[in-house]
This record gives structure tokens, C-alpha cells and sequence, in this order.
């Protein structure tokens, strides 16, 4: 009897500290590189091609959402291959040029920042940097707009490019607020 009332305590306890964390499956767009491939991407600016697109991607997700949907567009992301001679480690445009991501969710919103102050653009990617951030908010709006599909409510959400200096603060007008979901 003393055994049972100490293997229960053992597991009420147990159980205390396990973590309880929900998996969702969702879809992220990133903002991907084309570097090493044949490929060309999306059009931008002046009707040029870019070495660069938006694509989507699965990913099994936890933590707070909206933040984590946001955060997982910056993830790394190689892209699988069935031909030996692409060897691209990196494709995730943000990754590739040192661009993070931080979200906030406030009451009235939710705050995505593009923190630009250890950016650098690889040589090898063609692209400008104002070109990256482009990309980067049109795949936080596909990605927020894919799940906030499924919510009752519309979430407000504002894109701001922080972490500039003096070569980079004309990034700073490609801030944008938008509303996602909510019919």
C-alpha cells in the first residue's frame, strides 16, 4: 500500500515537470535563394527576374502563434535534391544574408521586426538587399495569411525593418502594416 501511495506522489511530481507542448503542422513561405540552381524566380522592380523567390514549405511547430509562425520564416532550410552536383547548403534568403526576426504580440497587434544590423548579402546571391526584405514581408503575409484562414478574428500586423545605420536607413520605408483573416 505504501508502495502505491509513493509510486503515485512519484508521478504526480513527475508529471509536474513534463513538458506539455502542442505540435501544429503549418505551412511557411520563406524567402528562398535560387543560387546554384538553373532557375529563375519571381519578377521585381523593372520586370527583371530574380535568382529568388517565395516558396512554401511544412514545418511541426510549437510555442506561442502567431510569434512562432513569424520566427520560422527566418529558419535555415536546405533544399533537397536528387542531383549530386547541387551542393547549396543555404537557401533561406534571411539565413543567407543575416537577417533576423523578432515578433510581439500586443493586445493590438502583432509586431514583426526585420533586424538588419549584421545583414550582409553572400556574393554569390544576386539580389539587393532591398529586394531580400521584399521578399521577406511578402512571405510573413502568405505564411500569417495561411493560418490566420482557420481564425475567427483578423489579426493586425505591422512589419517594421529595424537594426539600420547610415547605409541602411532608407530600408526603413519598407515598413508596412496589414490586416490577415477575419472573412
Amino acid at each position: 500500500m505504501r508502495a502505491t501511495i509513493m509510486l503515485w506522489l512519484w508521478l504526480a511530481v513527475a508529471a509536474g515537470f513534463a513538458p506539455a507542448s502542442t505540435i501544429t503542422v503549418v505551412t511557411i513561405h520563406e524567402p528562398l535563394s535560387l543560387h546554384g540552381s538553373d532557375s529563375d524566380g519571381w519578377t521585381l522592380d523593372a520586370g527583371e527576374a530574380l535568382r529568388a523567390a517565395v516558396m512554401s514549405r511544412p514545418m511541426a511547430l510549437s510555442g506561442a502563434f502567431p510569434e512562432a509562425l513569424a520566427d520560422a520564416v527566418c529558419s535555415p532550410h536546405k533544399i533537397p535534391t536528387n542531383n549530386p552536383n547541387y551542393k547549396t547548403p543555404e537557401a533561406n534568403l534571411l539565413v543567407l544574408c543575416g537577417i533576423s526576426i523578432e515578433t510581439e504580440l500586443t493586445r493590438e497587434q502583432l509586431v514583426v521586426r526585420l533586424d538588419v544590423s549584421k545583414m550582409r548579402i553572400p556574393e554569390e546571391v544576386d539580389v539587393t538587399s532591398r529586394q531580400v526584405l521584399r521578399l521577406a514581408i511578402i512571405a510573413l503575409r502568405k505564411t500569417l495569411e495561411e493560418y490566420q484562414r482557420t481564425q475567427v478574428f483578423a489579426q493586425p500586423v505591422t512589419v517594421a525593418v529595424v537594426g539600420t545605420d547610415e547605409s541602411t536607413d532608407s530600408l526603413r520605408d519598407l515598413a508596412v502594416r496589414f490586416v490577415v483573416g477575419g472573412g
